[in-house]
C-alpha cells in the first residue's frame, strides 16, 4: 500500500483519473486459471491488456468481454484452451486482437468467425494463427485491416481475390492452410498498395504461373509462396522488387533459367530460398555479391555450372546449394566467407582435391557438408588445427578420406559422418577423447575398420552407425544413451551379450549379416516398449526363440531371416500390436500356421518361408484377420490341404490398389530401411525399404491340393503370385485376369488342367509367366505380353499349341477325311491361288482359319462366287493329307510355314 502501482513495470495509468488503462504481463511465467472471480476483471478501464507468453493452460473466461474500453487484447502463446468466448466479439473498440499460439488449443466455430469479422469493425490487427476455425474466408473483410494472420487455422474454399487489394493491408499470413485454394489477381497489382508481407505457404494455386504483375507490388518486403503448387518460370519482374528482404518460392514446380544477367534491384535481399524446384542454368557470380544476402538456399534443383568466386566481404551466413549438378573445382574464395555458419555443397559433381585448410579461416562455421561429390579431401600440410573449433556438424561421406588427423582441432563435434571412405584399422585414441563429451551422431559405415573400442565411454551418443566394415571379435556395447545402433555387415562372432538389454533407450538395433551365434537373449522382450526395430537376419543364431514380448510393445519390425532357430513361433508376439514387418524365413521352426498373428492390426509383411511349418492353414470365422497384410511368403514348407480361401477373403489390403498407404517403418525411416527377401520374376531378391505399392503372395513348394479358388482374382493389388510346386488341380480360374498390376505369375509344377484362360492375355503388366509342368491343353492366348514369353513358360504341357510352342491354333479340330476328296488340277490351282493375296494368308495365320476364310470371301467372292468353295475344298484336302502324320490331340494346330506354303 506504500507504493503507487502506476509506477510498477507493465502498468500504465491515466494521468488524470489514476485508473489503470494498460497492463502488460507478457512473458512473466504466470500459470494457473484466470476464472471469472479474478481481480483482473475489476480493472474496468483497461484499454490495453497483454498476457502473452505465459502458461495458463485454461479456458478464456467470458469475463474478458467486460472490458468495454479495450482496444488491444493479446493472449497469444499462453496455452489457452477451448472455445473462444463470443463475448469478446462485442468489444466494439478493439483495434488489435491476437490469440495465436504454438499449438492448436483454441477453437472458433465458423459462424463465430464471421460474427467476429462482422462486429469488430475497428480492427486493424487480427491474428488467430493456430486457432481451429475450419471455415471459408468471407470476401468482405474490413478495409481498416493492416495485419491479418490466419496461419494453420484449417481454412478451406477459395481465397477471395479482394483480400489482395485491401487498401490498408500490410501483412497477410495464411500459411499452412493446405485445403485453401488461391488464384492470383487478374488485374495489375496496385503499386500504391501497402502490402509488405505476403505469406501464403501451403495454399494451393493449382499449377498457376507466377504473374508478371507481382513485380509491381513494390512495397513487398517478404514474399513467401513455398509449397503452393506453382509452375513455370520465375518472372523477371520479381528481381525489380527493390524493398524485398525475403523471397521464398521453394517446394514448387518452377522451372527454366532463374536469374537475369544482372539486376541492381535486390540491394535489400537477405534471404533467397528457391529449393526443391526444377530450376536450371548457371548461378551467376553477382548472386554471391549481393550486399545484404545472408541466406542462399537453392537445394534440389538442376543448376549446372561451375561455382563462381565469392566476394571478400560477403555477409553470407547460410549457403545450401546441395542436390544440383554443379561441377568443377571448389573456388579458393570460399575462405573469404568469414561470416559463414552453414555450408552445404553435398550431392553435386564437384571434383579435384580439396585441402581442409580451405575452411580454416571460417571461424563461425558450425555445419559443413561436402558429401556425395567426386572430391578428395586432403590434408597436404598435415596441419593439426585446420578445421575451426566452432564446427558442430561435419558430413564428409564419400570424400576419399583415409585418415582422421585433420579432425584433431574439432573438439566440439556433435554430428560426424565419415561413411563411404577408406579409413582402415582402428580409430585413434585421441579421437575418442575428443568426441566423448559432445558427439551425438556418429557414422563410420562403409569403411575398412577392423576394430572398434571405447564407444561405451560416450556421454550423450544417440546414434552410431558401423555398418559394412571389417569389424571382428565380439559385439561391442554402446553407451546406454544410444537410440539407434547399426553394426550389420561385419564379421562379428560369439554370442550376443546380455548387457545389450541395458540399452533401454534403443529404438533400432541392427545386428544383421554377421556371424553371431548362440541363443537370442530372453531379456530383449523386456526392452520392447521403446524398441521399434530388431534386425538379426543372416547370422547363426540357434535354439528356441524364448523371448517374451509384453503387452504394449512398440516393436514394428522383427527380422530373424536366415538363422538356425528351432521350435515354435512365440505367441507373445500377439502383444506387439504395432508390428508391421515379421520375417522368420530360412530357419528350422517347427510349428503350424500362426493364425493368431492375424489379430495384429498393422502387420503388412509376414515371411515364414523355408522352415518346417506344416499342416493345413485353418482360419477362424473372424473377418478382421490380417487387414493390412501386403506381403505373404509361406513358401518351402509342408503346408497341406486346400488353399485357405477364408484367409484370402480377409486380406483387405491385397484387395485394393491404394497409393496412399504408408510404407512399413515410416516413423523410423531416417534411421533404418526394412529389407525382406522375396522371389519375383524367377529371382531371389532383397527388397530394401519395402514399397507401399509392392504386394506379393508366395505359397510355392508346399503340399497344397485342390483347386485354385476363383476369389484369388479379387486380390487385385498383387504384383507377384507364386503357387508353383504344389499339388493343385483343375483349371486356372479366369478371374486371375483381374490381377491388373501383376508382374510375375508362377503356377508351374502342379496338376492344373484345361485351357489357359483368354482373360490372362489382358494382363499388360505381366513380365514373367510360368505355367510349365502341368496338364494344360488348347491354344495359348494371344496378347501383347504373351507374345514375349518363350517356350520355357509352357514346357511340360503336351496339349498346348500356338506361339511359341507351335504355329497358330485353329478354332476347331479338323475331322478325318478320305482319299476321294476333291483333287484340284494344276491350272486351276495356280489361277485362283495367285488371286489369294499374302495379306489374307498372313491375317489368317494370326487370326485362325475361320477369320482367314472370311477375309478371303470378302476379297474374292465379288469376282467369282464359286472360288470360295474351291478354296475351302483345296485347303481341306491339303490339311487332311498332313493331319495323318500328327497326333489326334494336335490336329487343330497348323505350322506357320505350312499355311505360308498353301
Amino acid at each position: 500500500m506504500s507504493r503507487d502501482c502506476c509506477l510498477w513495470d507493465g502498468v500504465k495509468c491515466d494521468e488524470l483519473t489514476g485508473h489503470v488503462i494498460e497492463l502488460d504481463l507478457s512473458c512473466s511465467s504466470l500459470v494457473g486459471t484466470i476464472d471469472s472471480n479474478s481481480s483482473l476483471f475489476r480493472l474496468s478501464y483497461l484499454q490495453r491488456l497483454n498476457l502473452s507468453g505465459n502458461n495458463f493452460f485454461s479456458v478464456i473466461s467470458s469475463k474478458f468481454g467486460s472490458f468495454s474500453s479495450l482496444t488491444h487484447l493479446d493472449l497469444s502463446y499462453s496455452s489457452f484452451l477451448g472455445e473462444i468466448p463470443s463475448e469478446i466479439f462485442h468489444l466494439s473498440k478493439l483495434q488489435s486482437l491476437i490469440l495465436s499460439d504454438y499449438h492448436i488449443g483454441l477453437r472458433l466455430e465458423p459462424h463465430n468467425f464471421k460474427l467476429l469479422l462482422q462486429n469488430l469493425t475497428q480492427l486493424r490487427e487480427l491474428d488467430l494463427s493456430r486457432v481451429n476455425i475450419s471455415s471459408t474466408i468471407p470476401p468482405n473483410l474490413s478495409s481498416r485491416l493492416t495485419s491479418l494472420g490466419l496461419a494453420y487455422t484449417g481454412l478451406h474454399g477459395i481465397l477471395p481475390e479482394s483480400n489482395f487489394h485491401l487498401p490498408s493491408l500490410k501483412v497477410l499470413n495464411l500459411i499452412g492452410n493446405d485445403q485453401l485454394s488461391g488464384y492470383f489477381p487478374k488485374t495489375k497489382w496496385n503499386s500504391s498498395a501497402s502490402l509488405a508481407k505476403l505469406n501464403l505457404d501451403g495454399v494451393n494455386f493449382s499449377g498457376e504461373l507466377l504473374p508478371d504483375s507481382l513485380g509491381y507490388a513494390t512495397p513487398l518486403q517478404i514474399l513467401s509462396l513455398s509449397s503452393c503448387n506453382l509452375t513455370g518460370p520465375i518472372p523477371k519482374s520479381l528481381w525489380n522488387l527493390t524493398r524485398i528482404e525475403t523471397l521464398d518460392l521453394g517446394n514448387n514446380h518452377l522451372d527454366g533459367p532463374t536469374f537475369p544477367q544482372f539486376t541492381s534491384g535486390l540491394q535489400n535481399l537477405k534471404r533467397l530460398w528457391l529449393s526443391n524446384n526444377t530450376l536450371n542454368g548457371a548461378i551467376p557470380s553477382w548472386v554471391f555479391s549481393l550486399p545484404s544476402l545472408s541466406e542462399l538456399r537453392l537445394r534440389d534443383n538442376n543448376f549446372s555450372s561451375q561455382l563462381e568466386d565469392f566476394r571478400y566481404n560477403s555477409v553470407l551466413v547460410h549457403i545450401d546449394i546441395s542436390k544440383n549438378q554443379l561441377h568443377g573445382y571448389l573456388p579458393e574464395s570460399i575462405q573469404n566467407l568469414v561470416n559463414l555458419e552453414i555450408l552445404d555443397l553435398s550431392s553435386n559433381s564437384f571434383s579435384g582435391n580439396v585441402d581442409v585448410s580451405l575452411f580454416s579461416n571460417l571461424k563461425q562455421l558450425s555445419s559443413l557438408d561436402l558429401s556425395y561429390n567426386s572430391i578428395s579431401l586432403i590434408n597436404e600440410n598435415k596441419v593439426n588445427s585446420t578445421l575451426p573449433q566452432s564446427l558442430q556438424h561435419l558430413l564428409l561421406s564419400g570424400c576419399e578420406i583415409n585418415e582422421v588427423d585433420f579432425l584433431r582441432s574439432a573438439k566440439g563435434l556433435q554430428e560426424l559422418d565419415l561413411s563411404n571412405n577408406k579409413i582402415q584399422g582402428r580409430i585413434p585414441d585421441w579421437a575418442w577423447s575428443n568426441w566423448m563429451h559432445s558427439m551425438a551422431y556418429l557414422d563410420l559405415s562403409d569403411n575398412m575398420l577392423t576394430s572398434i573400442d571405447q564407444i561405451s565411454s560416450f556421454y550423450q551418443l544417440y546414434s552410431i552407425d558401423l555398418r559394412s566394415n571389417f569389424l571382428q571379435g565380439t559385439l561391442p556395447i554402446p553407451p546406454t544413451s544410444v537410440e539407434t545402433f547399426f553394426i550389420s555387415n561385419n564379421s562379428l562372432t560369439g554370442e550376443i551379450p546380455l548387457s545389450v538389454c541395458n540399452l533401454t533407450s534403443l529404438i533400432v538395433l541392427d545386428l544383421a549379416r554377421n556371424s553371431l551365434k548362440g541363443a537370442i537373449p530372453h531379456c530383449l522382450g523386456n526392452m520392447s516398449d521403446q524398441l521399434e526395430v530388431l534386425d538379426m537376419q543372416h547370422n547363426s543364431l540357434s535354439g528356441n526363440l524364448q523371448t517374451t514380448f509384453s503387452f504394449g510393445s512398440g516393436l514394428k519390425s522383427f527380422n530373424l531371416h536366415h538363422n538356425k532357430l528351432e521350435g515354435k513361433i512365440p505367441k507373445s508376439l500377439a502383444n506387439c500390436t504395432q508390428l508391421e514387418v515379421l520375417d522368420f524365413g530360412n530357419n528350422y521352426l517347427n510349428d503350424t500356421f500362426p493364425m493368431w498373428l492375424g489379430t495384429l492390426p498393422n502387420l503388412q509383411v509376414l515371411s515364414l518361408r523355408s522352415n518346417k511349418l506344416h499342416g493345413p492353414i485353418r482360419t477362424s470365422s473372424s473377418s478382421k484377420l490380417f487387414p493390412q497384410l501386403r506381403m505373404l511368403d509361406l513358401s518351402s514348407n509342408a503346408f497341406t490341404a486346400e488353399l485357405p480361401t477364408s484367409l484370402f477373403r480377409n486380406l483387405k489390403a491385397m484387395r485394393r490398389i491404394d497409393q496412399t498407404m504408408k510404407a512399413p517403418g515410416d516413423t523410423t525411416q531416417t534411421y533404418y530401411q526394412d529389407s525382406v527377401t522375396i522371389v519375383t520374376k524367377g529371382l531371389e531378391l532383397k527388397v530394401v525399404r519395402i514399397l507401399s505399392l509392392y504386394t506379393t503372395m508366395d505359397l510355392s513348394s508346399n503340399k497344397f491340393e485342390g483347386h485354385i479358388p476363383s476369389m484369388m482374382g479379387d486380390l487385385i493389388a498383387l504384383r507377384v503370385l507364386n503357387l508353383s510346386h504344389n499339388g493343385l488341380q483343375g483349371p486356372i480360374p479366369p478371374s486371375l485376369g483381374k490381377l491388373s498390376v501383376v508382374e510375375s505369375l508362377d503356377l508351374s509344377s502342379n496338376k492344373l488342367s484345361g485351357e489357359i484362360p483368354k482373360q490372362l492375355a489382358s494382363l499388360t503388366s505381366l513380365a514373367v509367366l510360368n505355367l510349365s509342368h502341368n496338364h494344360l491343353e488348347g491354344c495359348i492366348p494371344k496378347g501383347p505380353q504373351f507374345a514375349t514369353f518363350e517356350n520355357n513358360s509352357y514346357e511340360g504341357n503336351d496339349g498346348l499349341c500356338g506361339f511359341p510352342v507351335s504355329g497358330a491354333c485353329g478354332s476347331h479340330q479338323i475331322p478325318e477325311t478320305n482319299n476321294t476328296t476333291f483333287v484340284p488340277d494344276e491350272e486351276s490351282d495356280s489361277t485362283f491361288l495367285s488371286e489369294l493375296s499374302w495379306k489374307v494368308v498372313l491375317m489368317g495365320c494370326g487370326c485362325g482359319l475361320i477369320m482367314g476364310f472370311s477375309i478371303a470371301y470378302v476379297m474374292l467372292s465379288s469376282r467369282n462366287p464359286n472360288w470360295l468353295s474351291r478354296i475351302a475344298e483345296h485347303l481341306e484336302y491339303r490339311i487332311s493329307m498332313r493331319s495323318r502324320k500328327k497326333q489326334q490331340d494336335q490336329m487343330h494346330c497348323i505350322e506357320e510355314e505350312e499355311i505360308m506354303a498353301i
